[in-house]
């Protein structure tokens, strides 16, 4: 099939699809900080034990982004969406109706999470990276984008629902949309690979090309890309995988407990739904800037500026805690919370070559999904045990710094075998 047989490229296509799952799914992963208190106040549950699902829930999200990573390296992408949506979307059907922890640790700790892992960024980030070769940043932050509006979006009316009708109707009704949307997209839309269709990725241009243009540019490098394995043996993964961790960390501490947060102090449930739900809109601002800027000066410099805001951030909250810096705290956080989605794949192609992307970016993502969900769980403990978050604050800002550095402190130049 011919690229001339479509009037638009046909990974703008993909890239729309793939915006639209992520609206859904996106915003559906933040809604648990609007059920907790809903969800303490009728069974009588600690902070402590709803962190632990969310910790399980993070655990066996990072494992199934392994798993994902490398059955999409082998059979592409559209079974793999498929059966995660299927598993995501029983997880929160199935919560309508539960009635103990160990339910809600079954449906939301494995179920749900299982199915996580093919509907998030990670894996719609390496699509993206296989359909544009030119401004591939720009491309796949746009992409992403859908995330961002998605939780703008569903935030809101998930906590309208919650207060409204009740957090079962309002899981009810994400997961059934969320099947419907997701399966009819990826049988109708979805193409994992340009040659799926006998085109070449957007911008791609062949040595003639580039003659015919009068340039000499060289041929493409033979340098061999390297497996998870060998990538392993080299620092660069090693302080990039300790930088999302601590990514991570602040990612899901941050979401999951804004709104118990922001109600401890007085400030309406409706009022702290809104402050996450322009965290997700804020986070749209983030990626666009990183994508294009990778383009540009790579991908070090954009991440190590998120975690320097970010220990500003943590900073501002434990010195000010009102409905003013709270919204600033919101803003600013959005702002950083997505910076890594579009860098990771782009990073881990420059170090390590592409054909292997799915599993490295994988593997990194799971140590990020790791250090969210058990600082997640620590953040309800210490609150629990201190009846404030000020500590969780205080360590979250030191270890920032240190992930900063340890940014700095990347190789970003293509990696070859010893």
């Amino acid at each position: 099939m011919s690229e001339s047989r479509f009037s638009i490229f046909y990974g703008w296509y993909v890239l729309g699809a793939s915006s639209l799952i992520l609206f859904i799914s996106s915003g559906a992963r933040l809604t648990i900080g609007v059920m907790m208190k809903p969800m303490i106040a009728e069974f009588g549950w600690s902070r402590s034990a709803v962190s632990l699902a969310v910790f399980t829930n993070m655990v066996v999200f990072a494992i199934s982004v392994i798993i994902v990573g490398k059955l999409y390296d082998r059979y592409g992408p559209k079974w793999v969406i498929i059966v995660s949506s299927v598993l995501f979307s029983a997880g929160y059907i199935l919560m309508a109706a539960m009635t103990s922890f160990w339910q809600f640790l079954l449906l939301y700790g494995f179920l749900s999470a299982a199915g996580t892992g093919g509907t998030t960024l990670a894996l719609f980030a390496v699509l993206m990276s296989k359909w544009f070769e030119k401004r591939r940043g720009f491309a796949i932050s746009l992409g992403l984008s859908g995330g961002c509006f998605g939780q703008f979006v569903v935030v809101p009316l998930f906590t309208h629902t919650v207060l409204a009708y009740g957090w079962r109707l309002s899981n009810l009704c994400i997961g059934l949309v969320s099947l419907m949307v997701n399966v009819v997209l990826v049988l109708l839309v979805i193409k994992g690979d340009p040659e799926d269709l006998g085109v070449e990725p957007y911008g791609h241009a062949t040595v003639d090309d580039r003659e015919r243009m009068g340039r000499h540019v060289p041929e493409p490098s033979r340098v061999q890309d390297l497996r998870l394995g060998e990538a392993m043996k080299t620092g660069s993964l090693w302080l990039f995988a300790f930088a999302m961790f601590v990514c991570g960390s602040g990612d899901f501490m941050v979401s999951t407990h804004l709104i118990a947060l922001v109600t401890d102090h007085g400030i309406s449930a409706t009022t702290g739904g809104n402050m996450l739900a322009w965290f997700g809109l804020l986070s749209l601002g983030g990626i666009l800037v990183a994508g294009p800027a990778s383009d540009l000066i790579g991908n070090r410099i954009p991440i190590a500026l998120t975690f320097a805001l970010r220990v500003a951030l943590f900073l501002l909250i434990l010195k000010y805690q009102g409905l003013t810096s709270f919204y600033f705290f919101s803003l600013g956080f959005g702002f950083s919370f997505l910076v890594t989605a579009p860098l990771s794949a782009t990073l881990a192609g420059r170090l390590y070559g592409f054909s292997h992307v799915g599993t490295i970016t994988g593997f990194v993502h799971t140590i990020h999904h790791v250090g969210g969900g058990l600082w997640a769980y620590l953040g309800g403990v210490i609150f629990d045990q201190t009846g404030s978050y000020d500590l969780v604050f205080i360590i979250s800002a030191i270890t920032a710094f240190m992930a900063m550095v340890s940014t700095l402190l990347i190789r970003e130049t293509r990696h070859q075998l010893r």
